[in-house]
């Protein structure tokens, strides 16, 4: 993540911008999820699907899990953060 001067400088005079850059992001998902016209409902289904199909070969922490939409130079992209606890099996080429 970028950070400004401004936020540098405040961190350094031990101002605190964490609550502010919460908002931020809070405010820049809900912009990108409006944007790309997905419900949250979409959202949780989505997640809830990828979870299925990517457990059926690693074990997964789904407390941890993050998927997100982020946008860029005029495109949405989804962001998946996925931590992997232990593979359930390995694949062997034929």
């Amino acid at each position: 993540m970028k950070r400004s001067v401004w936020d540098v400088i405040a961190r350094f005079f031990g101002r605190d911008t964490g609550s502010k850059m919460a908002a931020k992001e809070r405010l820049r998902l809900v912009l990108v999820h409006d944007r790309t016209n997905i419900s949250p409902q979409l959202m949780e289904m989505l997640k809830q699907e990828l979870v299925q199909v990517i457990s059926n070969y690693v074990e997964i922490d789904e407390a941890a899990l993050e998927v997100n939409l982020e946008s860029s130079d005029h495109q949405v992209a989804l962001v998946a953060n996925i931590p992997v606890l232990m593979v359930k099996r390995s694949i062997h080429p034929a």
